[in-house]
């Protein structure tokens, strides 16, 4: 159905990777399936599912499993095709006619819900009020068999106001066997009054183990054993990000930063310049996107180490010693994290107002120096024994 190039004007979708719709099998988020299997079992099957957790860590793919499920071919005791008894997994007849429609987009009981694509060929900021109304002569179909239909909306934190309530509306009002899968990365953007009518299912982070996994079944191959356990550590369980930071180099950009932060507390300012001078320009636009982001994990990363006293696993080479430098006690966290809030904040807003991002870059490590000069100043806190 899809293919990297496709990927790209897809919302829904990491370029280069697999869409959600095209993987069968879920790493992990046993107990998000086991629960929803319950309720269909139990016909206690909700009309509305809020699906959350971090970006990447598999919502999507559990949407569309939940969604093969429902409308894969049904016997006649109401059982899935050669299951009458209750399954225990989601997993359907990989033959099953629905498989191909669904990665063809030509399913007519599934409707999928993400931003769409303007008239000027680009896509749009949010999902707007037309493409949730369009659910009207969706639920207006006749379906075969009494059976379900389902619509997915990824992501629910997109909508706009209008296409809030008008959503909303449905929800308070379902139609008879509808299924509505809202996906969603922040779910206190949602309205509550949309929280408060589904049933949620919160996914957590992956494992490493089950990262490991994940990445395997993408068809991520990190060069070496530190490159695996560098993408598990940056992407914090999330395989969407993993997929992102190896597909844009993210794990030489993050070293360049390390790099950079060892010569702390005295910038060096030509390492400065090379690593901001690389982000410049429309064309680097999402390796600065992607900087950015890497420096608000450098700046979790500090404060965790500071509180704990411990280094995370490795995400780079000398990446400890620089972090154990920088932030050797719980006072020095504390300043790592307001500092992080006001260099994000300054960030996010230069991008906002079309600053020069050399500029930007540049302005944030001197704004990081700063800061570790203030921690060079204060005497450590001793260790308690």
């Amino acid at each position: 159905m899809s293919n990297a190039k496709d990927n790209v004007l897809r919302p829904d979708g990491v370029e280069g990777a697999p869409h959600p719709s095209e993987t069968m099998a879920l790493i992990g988020h046993q107990d998000a399936e086991a629960e929803f299997l319950t309720a269909h079992t139990l016909d206690r099957l909700h009309h509305g599912w809020l699906l959350t957790g971090a970006r990447g860590v598999g919502k999507a793919t559990l949407a569309y499993r939940m969604t093969r499920y429902l409308l894969a071919t049904v016997s006649e005791d109401g059982g899935l095709l050669g299951h009458s008894e209750p399954k225990q997994t989601l997993d359907i007849d990989p033959n099953d006619p629905v498989i191909p429609r669904i990665k063809a987009g030509s399913e007519a009981r599934l409707k999928v819900i993400t931003r769409s694509v303007t008239d000027t060929g680009r896509l749009s900021d949010m999902i707007r009020v037309e493409d949730v109304r369009a659910l009207h002569s969706f639920f207006g179909l006749r379906v075969p068999d009494n059976g379900y239909r389902v619509v997915i909306i990824d992501a629910a934190d997109e909508m706009n106001d209008q296409a809030a309530n008008a959503l909303l509306k449905m929800l308070e009002d379902p139609p008879p066997k509808a299924v509505l899968l809202l996906i969603s990365h922040q779910p206190s953007r949602l309205l509550p009054t949309i929280r408060s009518r589904c049933r949620i299912l919160r996914l957590s982070s992956l494992n490493a183990t089950e990262m490991t996994r994940a990445l395997d079944q993408a068809g991520v191959k990190p060069s070496d054993p530190l490159s695996t356990q560098a993408l598990t550590e940056l992407a914090d369980g999330s395989v969407g990000a993993a997929f992102r930071l190896q597909n844009e180099e993210g794990l030489t950009l993050y070293s360049e930063l390390i790099n950079l932060l060892g010569s702390l507390p005295k910038l060096d300012s030509q390492k400065a310049m090379t690593l901001a001078n690389s982000v410049a320009g429309p064309r680097n636009r999402s390796r600065l996107v992607l900087l950015l982001d890497l420096f608000d994990i450098a700046f979790g990363r500090l404060a965790r180490r500071g509180s704990l006293r411990t280094s995370p696993p490795a995400a780079a080479q000398n990446e400890s010693a620089v972090l154990a430098q920088l932030a050797p006690d719980v006072p020095a966290a504390r300043l790592w994290a307001e500092s992080a809030s006001d260099v994000s904040k300054r960030m996010r807003h230069g991008i906002e107002v079309n600053l020069e991002p050399s500029t930007l870059i540049l302005d944030a490590l001197i704004r990081i120096s700063e800061t570790s000069k203030k921690i060079s100043r204060q005497p450590t806190t001793p260790v308690p024994t």
